[in-house]
């Protein structure tokens, strides 16, 4: 297979895919010469997949779901946790031609019922220890045939294990082109019902090379560690696709990432690239058990999900010598297409277009916004899913031709940086004039009590929107409302300053650890 990589310096780099590829063939081809070398490691076991071990057994599974009679362009529902099988699995049921339908595993009963049978799946990899979710919907999903099990050392003809040792490993390769359905992400679901995001073969390397090589300039000397799970857009290219792609080593962690499990893989494993979001930086900070700099070894750090607020990431730099690169994707868009990048982070915005990726903010008229004028920020790039399945209305809703609407308000300056100003749905209008929660949030948190806010807007007794803020301090910390507010005033206009403060042990989030700010407005009397 031969891909090349086009850069020039007048022009967007480009990746020249052929049009008959098959994605997982490609990430384990391209590391062949390194079958002795560690692909992946667990955290919690200590066991390791070398490259050699992951080809052999992914093939060996690929054909597993043939014999089980998967044929082509059928559907699998993949909910796993971050263990050694993962990749085996992902990668064996696209050599196999089989799309997998990546899930959340920290979503209900109900929530994987929907799934199921929107995707209509017709076999579900789940590992053992998810299974009781799944418990009442075997028998009562029309189109699922096959439960495989994930983590189980059992005999059982449905044990992945079990399967993958009773297969050859003759490595048959669906015919597969880079424009078929390669696997499918759902969104969280926060505004409505989650949707099936189809995303392409070519879409995965694509990804690889113009943010994982481009921006973060990952090789194949670095270990990396993704706190975010595989299941996620963020993630998947983290801690799958992006090390594959070079022949590099990632670190898996089947558990939650809790400061203390994060910073225990940091010291053991020495990862190079650590993936984060805002709200684990912030924990990982407050945490007094944290390392010192010369206890860890990284030489890049990342963050999406959410917004950095500048304070996070100048107080992160100065304890470890390392800039973290703030970046915005989605799962549309598959990975990060705004990013900070190394020698050029400012602090408080999310950088520049990743190369390959053309965006635009367009006002509510529909025109492109001036330098320093809020509008909603729309992306043009390799990697934009192909639609939402049985989702027509919201399919053309979002993808608009060439261009992706991503529900985000930002701002451009004359430098080319972009500055976030907040979901749509979350930005306030205060005396006819847009202001941005985030903005008001970022002040906040640089107030050294502040471990967390979400702002909010809220009626006044005359019926006018005014900000409102949710607080958590940190550990052993006070501050009082009239002081956090004057902190604001400082910094900000006066008429952009919390009327209200409320302290609060803790904010709603989602899986991926954003804040739900709906949540907040829907508890508001």
């Amino acid at each position: 297979m031969n891909l090349s990589r086009a850069d020039h310096s007048t022009t967007p780099p480009r990746v020249d895919i052929p049009r008959d590829y098959n994605a997982a063939h490609d990430l384990l081809a391209r590391n062949a010469s390194r079958s002795g070398k560690v692909a992946f490691i667990d955290a919690a076991s200590g066991a390791s997949l070398t490259y050699g071990e992951l080809d052999d057994q992914a093939h060996r599974f690929a054909n597993a779901l043939r014999a089980q009679g998967f044929a082509p362009e059928s559907r699998v529902l993949l909910a796993m946790l971050d263990t050694l099988e993962w990749p085996v699995a992902f990668l064996g049921c696209i050599l196999a031609g089989v799309v997998p339908v990546a899930a959340n595993t920290l979503l209900t009963t109900k929530d994987f019922d929907f799934m199921l049978r929107d995707a209509r799946a017709q076999g579900l990899i789940v590992s053992k220890a998810l299974l009781p979710a799944f418990e009442p919907l075997i028998g009562q999903i029309p189109t699922l045939r096959t439960v495989i099990t994930a983590g189980d050392d059992s005999a059982s003809n449905t044990a992945l294990a079990h399967m993958v040792r009773g297969q050859e490993a003759t490595k048959t390769i669906a015919s597969t082109c880079a424009d078929d359905a390669c696997f499918w992400l759902y969104s969280s679901g926060s505004t409505g019902a989650p949707k099936g995001t189809v995303h392409l073969h070519s879409h995965l390397i694509q990804t690889a090379e113009l943010y994982g090589r481009g921006v973060l300039g990952i090789q194949e000397s670095d270990v990396v560690y993704s706190a975010a799970k595989l299941f996620f857009a963020y993630g998947l290219g983290n801690g799958l696709t992006f090390p594959m792609s070079v022949g590099a080593t990632a670190v898996l962690l089947p558990a939650r990432p809790t400061p203390a499990e994060v910073f225990a893989i940091l010291k053991k494993h020495q990862p190079t690239i650590f993936y984060g979001v805002p709200t684990l930086y912030a924990a990982l900070l407050a945490d007094p058990a944290r390392p010192q700099q010369s206890e860890l070894k990284l030489r890049v750090c990342t963050s999406a999900g959410e917004a950095l607020p500048a304070e996070i990431g100048k107080k992160w730099t100065a304890q470890y010598g390392c800039d973290i690169l703030d970046g915005i994707g989605s799962t549309e868009m598959l990975h990060i297409f705004l990013s900070n990048r190394p020698g050029e982070v400012r602090y408080g915005s999310t950088g520049k277009a990743v190369p390959g990726y053309a965006l635009r903010i367009v006002g509510d008229d529909g025109r492109d916004c001036a330098v320093g004028e809020i509008g909603e920020l729309q992306i043009s790039g390799p990697s934009s899913a192909l639609m939402y399945w049985n989702n027509r209305a919201k399919t053309k809703a979002t993808f608009a031709g060439e261009w992706t609407r991503s529900g985000d308000k930002y701002t451009v300056d004359a430098d080319g940086y972009y500055t976030y100003s907040g979901r749509s749905d979350d930005m306030l209008k205060v005396g006819g004039i847009y202001v941005s929660p985030f903005e008001v949030e970022a002040s906040l948190m640089t107030h050294t009590a502040v471990l967390e806010v979400a702002v909010i807007g809220v009626a006044d007794s005359d019926g006018l929107i005014k900000p409102k803020a949710c607080v958590v301090l940190k550990n052993g910390q006070s501050a009082s409302a009239d002081e956090l507010k004057a902190h604001v005033k400082q910094q900000l206009a006066p008429y952009k300053y919390p009327r209200w403060i409320e302290f609060v042990a803790e904010l709603p989030k989602t899986a991926t650890g954003k804040i739900q700010r709906f949540k907040l407005r829907q508890a508001q009397p």
